[in-house]
């Protein structure tokens, strides 16, 4: 999977029906961005403010996403960082089993 397709999942995911009603961004350095803003159902590659922020590797996403890491282990080894509200990072375990498709 690639940042486009991802993008086109998570769209996908918020259009199906989501409880999720905040901004929050996933930082994936050189790879890009995802901004996913559930108050307004939409998802795009900005770099606009969120009320969270994931930053994480590519690979690290991609790990993941499939189930092959922990997100509270990468988080306490420092393979994903969390700035603004956690409480909204915590809010995305419903959304990422959609992602992860």
């Amino acid at each position: 999977m690639d940042l486009a397709q991802l993008t086109a999942r998570a769209s996908e995911a918020l259009s199906g029906g989501s409880d999720f009603k905040k901004k929050v961004k996933f930082d994936f350095g050189s790879v890009g961005k995802l901004l996913i803003d559930g108050a307004n159902g939409k998802v795009d590659n900005s770099d606009d403010p969120a009320d969270a922020t994931i930053s994480v590797a590519w690979d690290d996403f991609a790990k993941i996403s499939s189930g092959a890491m922990d997100p509270t282990m990468a988080f306490m080894q420092g393979k994903l960082k969390v700035t603004g509200d956690m409480s909204v990072a915590m809010q995305l375990q419903s959304l990422m089993k959609k992602l992860a498709g």
